[in-house]
Order: structure tokens, then sequence, then C-alpha cells
């Protein structure tokens, strides 16, 4: 193991602290680098090392509480203790690849750009939905958002790094996610129109899918339909579907 206990008993490396020592936005949070780990750890090592820093910085601790901190832990073990997203969170760092000969990714690149911000409305949406019909529990786990958006995981990724960059969106103490303030007025002023979200929401999202259906005969760009889902995609899904109710520059 890569780490040791300070006197207080969190985890003693520079790097986490010079990491978590900063705001978490405008900064990529390196999974790895928050819980003090290295990139081959073991479960057992990223259940201890969570374990450590969650009573570190839990908001009840009143000596070394930081609720930023705090999340940024619970998200980088939620994302570390499920084999595919560790799998998907490693592709983006780059682990195992050859970074001398970096790659562009061509077409598909300009094919995301032409349907991110309708991605982006959809969660928007779907998020001041949740927060105006359920007051008492706005928050949205990354499963059920997951499980309601036709989107590919790296593109929820992504999406979920802008949203929070640009607080329009945040997570809770248990990494749910909500719509902010900043996101409602930003969605209000400049509201989509139904046909630019609508393609994104899956029809088992729907209150009445029935009455949507005018408005999603064609799926989003590169939109993989349900029934076309390799047993890698939905193994992908299940670990996402995996995630409890606690759910990046």
């Amino acid at each position: 193991m890569h780490y040791r206990s300070s006197p207080r008993g969190g985890i003693a490396d520079t790097r986490v602290n010079h990491l978590m020592s900063a705001p978490l936005a405008g900064k990529f949070q390196d999974h790895y680098e928050v819980l003090g780990i290295e990139v081959n750890a073991s479960l057992e090592e990223i259940q201890r090392a969570h374990d450590e820093l969650t009573q570190q910085y839990r908001p009840d601790n009143l000596s070394t509480g930081d609720p930023d901190k705090f999340e940024a832990v619970s998200l980088a073990y939620e994302v570390l203790s499920q084999p595919e997203l560790r799998k998907g969170f490693d592709k983006l760092k780059g682990v195992g690849e050859d970074h001398s000969a970096p790659k562009f990714g061509g077409l598909e690149f300009f094919d995301f750009l032409g349907r991110g911000s309708g991605l982006r409305s959809a969660l928007l949406c779907v998020l001041h939905d949740r927060r105006r019909s359920k007051p008492s529990t706005p928050g949205l786990s990354v499963r059920h958002v997951e499980g309601m958006l036709v989107t590919k995981l790296e593109d929820l990724t992504f999406v979920l790094w802008y949203l929070k960059q640009r607080n329009l969106i945040s997570s809770d103490d248990k990494s749910n996610l909500q719509i902010t303030v900043e996101g409602i007025d930003f969605l209000e002023k400049h509201p989509p129109l139904p046909e630019m979200v609508m393609p994104f929401l899956r029809p088992s999202a729907l209150v009445a899918p029935c009455v949507a259906s005018q408005m999603t005969t064609q799926s989003p760009p590169n939109a993989m339909p349900a029934d076309s889902l390799t047993a890698e995609d939905e193994s992908r899904r299940s670990a996402v579907n995996r995630i409890l109710a606690r759910g990046t520059n």
C-alpha cells in the first residue's frame, strides 16, 4: 500500500492534500489521488482509504469536517468500487495507454458536438422536473439518471462534469444529483424546445410515453437502440444501476 496514516487517522499524501485543498470546481477529480491510492489498488485498499477519509471529512466532524472533500471522497469511492465504472474512469484517465501517441476522436467528436447541448438540456429538464414535482426528495442518483436518458456512459460523464463546472447542477451528501438555483435560472432563461429534449428520454422515463411518442420517432445521433445492446453494454449498464443513491477539467 502506498499511503500512510496521519496522526489524526487520515491519509497523509501530499498529492491528495494539494488536490483536495482547492475548490472542486475547475479541477478534474482524479479519484485515485483523492483517495491517496495507486491505480492498481485492491478493493480492500480502496475501502480502507474511503473509510479513513470519510471519518476525517464528514460534515459532523467539528475539527476536520469538510463537506466538499467529503463529497469528493464519496464520489471517488462510488466510481472505484464498481469494476465497470472503474474501468470507464481508467479509460478516461488513460491508465495503461501509450501516452506517446494520443488520438483524436475524428467524426465521433463532431457528432457529439451536435448532440451535446441536447443532452445537457435533457438532464437539466429532468432535474428541474424532479425538484418541482418532488421537493422533499429533489435528488436523483446516477443510476436513475442513466436509466432515464438515451446516451453512452462516456457522454453522460462528460455532461455531468460540464454542468457541475458551470454550477448548474450539484451533488448532495449522498452524491445524488440535483439542479441548482443557477441551473433553474439558466433553463428558464434559455428554454429548450421539446423536440430537442424528448429524443434523449427513454419512453419508460416519461409519465405518458404514448403522448410523447410523436416527438421520439427519431433517436439522437449515435444513440444505441435498447434492443441492440451488446453483452458488454448490458454489463456496463448493470454496473451503473448498482450505484446506490449516493452517485469531474
